[in-house]
């Protein structure tokens, strides 16, 4: 059976809750069943199926953002929280 798509906000919505510099706080839940971007009481969540195994459940959260914003992953950076789920990425 095939894997659902996931279900993301709109993008204005995603955006809005980034600072002046572009930056945006997030909470991520690495090794998850379903893949989503959600968020609740001001705060971005996402889930990705992807191991927190050489930076792979990074590059998923990366990829994903890129995919609900309608960007290029490339224009979006890991700026802080490499290692811990709480991150904050930069939004070009």
């Amino acid at each position: 059976m095939a894997r659902p798509k996931p279900d993301f906000p709109p993008a204005e919505a995603i955006l809005a809750l980034c600072d002046g510099e572009g930056r945006l706080a997030l909470r991520v839940t690495p090794g998850a069943k379903v893949e989503g971007i959600e968020i609740a009481a001001g705060r971005l969540t996402l889930k990705t199926r992807a191991k927190p195994k050489d930076g792979e459940a990074n590059d998923a959260v990366v990829a994903m953002l890129g995919k609900a914003l309608g960007r290029a992953p490339s224009r979006i950076r890991l700026i802080r929280g490499e290692t811990g789920r709480e991150k904050m990425v930069q939004i070009q």
